[in-house]
């Protein structure tokens, strides 16, 4: 079967901030016929992604690191490779992502402080400056989007605040919900690892975690004077292979998700060398989310994010009506053949979330956003009325 005359099954539309929709060429690249991890055949695609990966962030000499595993091994990768027992860190704490974050820096033996954001809020600016200045951080970290709360930081803002008061501080941005639907500029802005992971704005099914280290970031991992507390996670065991398949060979360390690969070495040939190009991208799921947010703001629905500045691009998180619980509302949306989330942390039956990205927004003729904004003004009417 060719790619043209492949299409993927009728299915309810998957709108969640992550997985999302893949297109048919994702899809269908996802089944190629088995092959061996060592072929030339998956190792020059490996090396093309790997490649691929650097352009998506605008990095020319990061290194990039695609591993099998969730966005989560993020955490264990930057927290087992770039900080040993004892080492301070600072988190921009931004909801429950950054929550977790904070966890999986502890369980390595991180000394670890926290600016914690009011609900639907960012991390002060004053108080990081204010921060460094106190004490020497290895690391901060900031979550682009927290896909708790569609609140969107600023990190080209937090690199300039770090990279003025310490500069040898690394920043740490988990990007897992903004690569490829948020614009980032990884070495114009000083950032020092972007993670992500696949099935988000990069538009691939689940299983790759992504990851992007600066060469900053590479010397503090080379010169660390303690071994890495992670044998999966390790950098010593992944960088070769990594290497190995960017130079057109292949090594072995632990098996890569072959399949995978291929649907996201298909995935970011559409995303980079097809229309509409990168920045283009950006600008469409900017419109797209500008139109979900004013359609659920025309219905009645208050944002999380407390200002409209601070929202993702990528995806909305708005409240429920009043008197209305976000798990009485998904199963109608389900009913419409429309898959949401609901909330995550204490205020989870509070508010409910759409995910926008990748070919939902990009490929208009789907019709996507338009069922998305009718359902939801269905569900909305459907559950107030019951309510009056």
């Amino acid at each position: 079967m060719s790619t043209q005359q492949f299409k993927q099954a009728p299915h309810k539309l998957l709108v969640i901030p992550g997985p999302i929709e893949v297109t048919d060429e994702v899809l269908f690249a996802n089944a190629h016929p088995s092959v061996s991890h060592m072929a030339p055949e998956f190792a020059s695609v490996f090396g093309e992604a790997l490649r691929m990966t650097r352009d998506v962030v605008f990095s020319k000499t990061g290194q990039p690191f695609l591993i099998s595993g969730s966005g989560t091994l993020g955490w264990d990768q930057v927290s087992a490779n770039l900080v040993e027992a004892g080492d301070d860190v600072l988190v921009l704490n931004t909801g429950y992502f950054g929550d977790s974050f904070a966890d999986c820096l502890q369980t390595y033996g991180a000394k670890v402080d926290q600016i914690r954001a009011d609900f639907g809020t960012t991390a002060s600016l004053v108080e990081l400056e204010k921060a460094l200045q106190s004490k020497k951080y290895k690391l901060v970290t900031v979550t682009h989007v927290d896909t708790s709360t569609a609140v969107l930081s600023d990190p080209k803002a937090v690199a300039a605040v770090v990279k003025k008061v310490s500069p040898d501080t690394l920043v740490i941005l988990d990007a897992v919900c903004a690569v490829a639907s948020e614009e980032i500029r990884m070495e114009d802005w000083g950032i020092d690892v972007v993670m992500s992971a696949s099935q988000k704005g990069l538009g691939a099914p689940p299983g790759l975690s992504v990851i992007i280290a600066s060469q900053q970031a590479m010397k503090v991992f080379e010169t660390r004077s303690t071994p890495v507390a992670s044998f999966y996670a390790s950098w010593k065991r992944w960088l070769p292979i990594m290497k190995a398949y960017e130079g057109g060979g292949a090594a072995y360390f632990a098996t890569p998700p072959v399949n995978l690969i291929f649907a996201f070495h298909q995935s970011l040939t559409q995303l980079l060398k097809s229309s509409p190009t990168l920045e283009e991208r950006f600008a469409r799921h900017k419109e797209v989310s500008q139109r979900v947010k004013t359609a659920a703001a025309e219905l009645g629905l208050k944002s999380v994010p407390v200002n409209a500045a601070e929202a993702a691009n990528g995806m909305t998180a708005v409240y429920t009506p009043p008197g209305v619980k976000s798990s009485e509302m998904i199963p109608l949306f389900l009913k419409k053949g429309v898959v949401v989330a609901g909330g995550l942390g204490a205020q989870k039956d509070a508010y409910f979330r759409i995910g926008h990205m990748g070919t939902t927004v990009v490929n208009s003729e789907r019709g996507d956003i338009d069922k998305i904004v009718s359902v939801m003004k269905e569900v909305v009417e459907e559950v107030t009325s019951k309510k009056a």
